[in-house]
């Protein structure tokens, strides 16, 4: 099994569980300009029942004799949620998925803190072996509808995958790519607003 980086495990567990959930539900509400309450984001946003979700099937991964209880709750949320997620992923703090059907999350991949992804993302490998197969991605970076960041490659802090971009190299900090293969843009006007929930269909 592929060992997760010492500094990037349980990465929310500092915080208590009611902490995290109003994070969660705050970093909600900046993102998406439909929600209209608290109440609405508990029972009606799969993209923040999936990583609650991920967040105990994460920990229980850590445990040997809790790998196939973990596989299952992660099965049944997939059902649930239409967003897949594997126990062995490590995701950041103030993570939020936008729709989230569709959206796949391999094994080995590493997400930072405050990044969002829209529907029909994946973040996939391109190797059999049992290595470091899925990408890394930086804080505060923003995954456009329908993209495919594939491998072991690295996404800099505050970057933009363009809508249906498929990414198979690194990307710099503050990088906007779009197109198939993925190609840079042009740098992000402002990348110290890396909360804004701007579409990076955009830049299509």
């Amino acid at each position: 099994m592929y060992d997760v980086p010492a500094n990037l495990v349980g990465s929310t567990a500092r915080l208590g569980w009611l902490a995290r959930l109003r994070e969660d539900l705050e970093s909600a509400r900046q993102r998406d300009p439909a929600v209209r309450s608290s109440v609405e984001l508990l029972l009606g946003y799969p993209g923040l029942h999936a990583i609650w979700s991920h967040r105990l099937t994460h920990r229980m991964w850590q445990r040997p004799g809790l790998m196939v209880p973990a596989r299952l709750i992660s099965l049944w949320t997939r059902s649930f949620t239409g967003v897949e997620i594997h126990p062995g992923a490590t995701i950041g703090r103030r993570f939020f998925i936008d729709h989230g059907t569709g959206v796949v999350i391999g094994e080995t991949a590493e997400i930072g803190d405050d990044v969002m992804l829209y529907h029909d993302v994946t973040l996939g490998g391109r190797s059999l072996q049992r290595v470091k197969r899925h990408p890394t991605i930086g804080n505060g970076v923003v995954i456009g509808a329908g993209a495919r960041i594939l491998g072991p490659v690295k996404v800099g802090d505050k970057a933009q995958i363009g809508a249906n971009a498929v990414v198979v190299r690194d990307v710099p900090d503050g990088a906007v790519v779009v197109g198939i293969p993925g190609e840079v843009l042009r740098p992000r006007v402002d990348p110290a607003h890396s909360l804004e929930a701007v579409d990076p269909a955009i830049w299509i």
